[in-house]
């Protein structure tokens, strides 16, 4: 009998959803470039810009879902990926370097 009470917390306590922990990932920006130029993440995820090149660097969607405005060398910016959809991404500074983030 003492046990009952005992299973009624921990009956009460799996009913509840368990939450997904949030993924970070990584984008390094280097040589001109943001590799890897392409990224798949769950909602809820962060993604994380470094720069590792010696000018600053942006990342800008095309449709305004973000912006990190410039990130110095040797600096980063984290974005929290809240919608789904597919976001093409450039450097506002330096047009030829593009990128894709895909939030499922």
């Amino acid at each position: 009998m003492h046990s009952l009470p005992l299973l009624a917390a921990l009956a009460s306590t799996l009913a509840f959803p368990v939450t997904a922990i949030a993924a970070t990932y990584v984008v390094v920006i280097e040589q001109m470039r943001f590799d890897p130029p392409a990224l798949t993440v769950a909602r809820g995820d962060r993604v994380m810009w470094i720069n590792k090149d010696l000018f600053p660097h942006t990342a800008t969607a095309d449709k305004q879902a973000f912006d990190s405005y410039a990130i110095a060398p040797d600096a980063a910016w984290t974005y929290v990926a809240r919608d789904a959809g597919s976001y093409v991404y450039s450097c506002a500074l330096h047009p030829t370097m593009h990128g894709s983030l895909n939030v499922r």
